[in-house]
């Protein structure tokens, strides 16, 4: 029953919608009659709500996932250094932290007139449509951009780098300089840079400015960007902000 109940809460991802009980049974594969016994538990605990004939996701779950030690640690250590990230440039600002293939963002900040795009807090993307994501790809055991490149690479808009020899001199210049570019690689008319944190001898997190393509600068942005992670990076590991370890 256990798996069941995981199986409807994970449907949700990634856009957290909602769903009517038949979509939620097709999604999950599961028959309606349980379906819908288990949405009523779930309901019941609070990790679902429903209205009227639709499911969405419970605020208890927000409340449980805003206490997981390793993202509620490392978020408040990250915080002083996106903020004054975001004064110093006034553009998107994002804390992102590696989980399989995928970069899941734990923070983002933006001012008034936000951009249109695909990262959220909570949610994941590809690791290498995204700044974020390259920058944790390049910064991470070498094993890892081995195992990435030697599968399909997803394509979010026509412009994500989907040659693997591309893509691999892409990370070996990440490497170099300790900045990862996208261009229009996760959402069109948008790109980022980006630069690793560390708490040790591979990346814990990243963090990024994600600015519409006409005041995309990077001469500008990339001081900004790399002091704030190398900020961070120095209060990790003075033990300001304990981190473990980046899940494989």
């Amino acid at each position: 029953m256990l798996d069941k109940a995981a199986a409807i809460l994970d449907c949700f991802r990634p856009d957290g919608g909602t769903f009517r009980l038949t979509e939620i049974a097709a999604r999950t594969g599961l028959t309606k009659t349980t379906a819908f016994r288990l949405c009523a538990d779930l309901v019941r605990l609070g990790l679902l709500e429903r209205s009227g004939e639709t499911y969405r996701l419970g605020g208890k779950l927000f409340e449980l996932g805003s206490l997981v030690p390793r993202r509620l640690d490392l978020r408040e250590a990250a915080l002083p250094f996106l903020q004054d990230l975001f004064e110093a440039t006034h553009e998107t600002v994002h804390l992102g932290i590696r989980e399989g293939h995928d970069v899941v963002y734990i923070e983002r900040i933006h001012g008034h007139q936000t951009l249109t795009l695909p990262s959220r807090i909570g949610g994941r993307l590809p690791l290498t449509c995204t700044g974020v994501g390259k920058a944790l790809l390049a910064f991470s055991a070498s094993e890892l951009a081995d195992e990435v490149l030697a599968g399909p690479l997803p394509r979010l808009t026509p412009h994500s780098v989907t040659d693997p020899a591309r893509l691999r001199t892409v990370v070996e210049q990440i490497r170099v300089s300790g900045l990862a570019y996208e261009e229009q690689e996760a959402a069109l008319g948008v790109s980022c840079i980006a630069s690793p944190v560390f708490d040790g001898p591979t990346a814990v997190a990243a963090l990024s400015v994600a600015v519409p393509l006409g005041r995309f600068h990077p001469a500008q942005l990339a001081p900004a960007v790399r002091t704030a992670a190398l900020g961070l990076s120095r209060v990790l590991r003075s033990g300001g902000g304990p981190v473990g370890g980046t899940p494989a």
